[in-house]
């Protein structure tokens, strides 16, 4: 065997497997961060109707339970994808379920002292709405998303004069 065939031979492949290796590990990477974006968002919209829910319960004393099914489920995803200082704000908002869900049940607290509580927990839901919305949407979809929410609370005299022009 000639030595001159044979080490651009090993050569090659060496450079070939290593390209193929990299390759893998760069779709991979891709498909880890979609994944993770993807458990980002499902909790986005679990904490915006809890977010929802307490500012019921701060406006009208109106309680009902909050959701953390998603959250449940998805923070293995979200602890590896997220600095834990970002992680700490998520687990917050969660964590002051058990404060709402004592508030709700315990009618004989001061209303001053429910209502500085239920502003702490509604603040808490919205610092994590608000990291995990410049996380997993981009400009153009937070817009969208702005924009059908808009149109939503509008009413149906907006759908009306959307779709006569006027």
């Amino acid at each position: 065997m000639n030595l001159s065939v044979l080490i651009p031979g090993i050569v090659g492949a060496i450079c070939g497997a290593l390209g193929w290796l990299l390759v893998g590990l760069y779709m991979a990477r891709r498909q880890f961060v979609r994944t993770a974006k993807n458990a980002g968002r499902a909790v986005y919209f679990e904490l915006a109707m809890n977010r929802m829910s307490v500012d019921v319960a701060l406006e009208y004393g109106a309680f009902t339970p909050l959701g953390r099914s998603s959250f449940d489920r998805l923070l293995p995803e979200l602890a590896t994808w997220l600095e834990p200082e970002d992680l700490q704000t998520i687990v917050t908002a969660y964590m002051s379920h058990v404060g709402f869900g004592q508030l709700s049940s315990d009618s004989d607290l001061p209303t001053e002292v429910r209502r500085q509580a239920l502003a702490g927990i509604l603040g808490a839901q919205e610092r994590a709405l608000s990291l995990l919305r410049g996380r997993v949407f981009t400009d153009d979809e937070a817009r969208r998303m702005d924009a059908a929410q808009s149109a939503d609370t509008a009413g149906p005299e907006h759908d009306d004069r959307a779709k006569t022009g006027g």
